[in-house]
């Protein structure tokens, strides 16, 4: 399961994504913004894709804002939950996420990426694999503590 949030800065790229994402025949489920409204609030819908991979560490969810930092920060305050911020460059930053961190939240800078560039930073994120490495495994431990 793939959960999506948003606000209005990350709203089209969101639906974008969740059309890219069904097609790759991923399950998708929205948690919003589902209408673009520049008075919104992303810790609103943010928080809702979080606690579900709290609940569903198995899961994985993208969100996305402007620069994608605070929704990064609402999301690493649930427990379980690892969010990495990608907004462009090396995509060995994302691979990193998944083999070292066992990353399972990507908060994307909508305001700093293309539909392309999105899209290609979602589908290496999402299929790159965790490594089970002791030291990995110890490093993740102690954050969960």
């Amino acid at each position: 399961m793939i959960y999506l949030a948003t606000d209005h800065a990350g709203f089209e790229l969101k639906e974008m994504l969740k059309q890219y994402l069904l097609e790759l025949n991923y399950e998708v489920k929205d948690f919003g913004a589902f209408e673009l409204d520049i008075d919104d609030d992303y810790p609103d819908f943010i928080r809702l894709a979080a606690e579900a991979v709290s609940k569903n560490p198995k899961d994985k969810a993208v969100i996305l804002g402007g620069s994608g930092q605070g929704e990064a920060i609402v999301a690493n305050r649930y427990k379980g939950v690892r969010a990495v911020v990608y907004y462009g460059g090396s995509s060995k930053v994302l691979t990193l996420s998944r083999v070292h961190n066992d990353s399972n939240v990507l908060s994307l800078g909508a305001r700093f990426l293309t539909e392309a560039k999105a899209k290609r930073a979602v589908k290496i994120w999402l299929e790159t694999e965790f490594q089970n490495e002791e030291r990995h495994m110890r490093r993740i431990k102690k954050i969960d503590e």
